[in-house]
């Protein structure tokens, strides 16, 4: 079952995000695709400032997959200084284009 996964806290800044990207892809930069981070089951990935704060919106295709995100995520976001951990439900309904965008 896929598992959604929402985080939007105080401590989550644009910059702390982009810090965390730029240590788990060993300096690259801006994310690509899923195969640019160390870890397999991430289907969707969004990151968006909100009028509440930079949100960012994953689904990850089990909860051994959303796990093993964790695992790879949570060292590295407390060096850079995000306090809490992303929430995560499980989904109830998820279906997707395979080009959302149309490219």
């Amino acid at each position: 079952m896929a598992v959604v996964a929402v985080h939007q806290v105080p401590s989550l800044t644009q910059e702390r995000y982009e810090e965390v990207v730029r240590r788990l892809t060993n300096g690259k930069g801006p994310l690509e695709s899923p195969s640019d981070l160390p870890f397999e089951g991430l289907l969707v990935h969004t990151a968006a400032q909100s009028e509440n704060g930079f949100l960012i919106f994953d689904v990850f295709e089990s909860e051994e997959a959303f796990s093993r995100f964790s695992e790879a995520i949570r060292p590295v976001a407390q060096e850079v200084g995000i306090e809490d951990p992303p929430k995560a439900y499980p989904a109830h309904t998820f279906i997707w284009s395979a080009d959302p965008l149309g490219d």
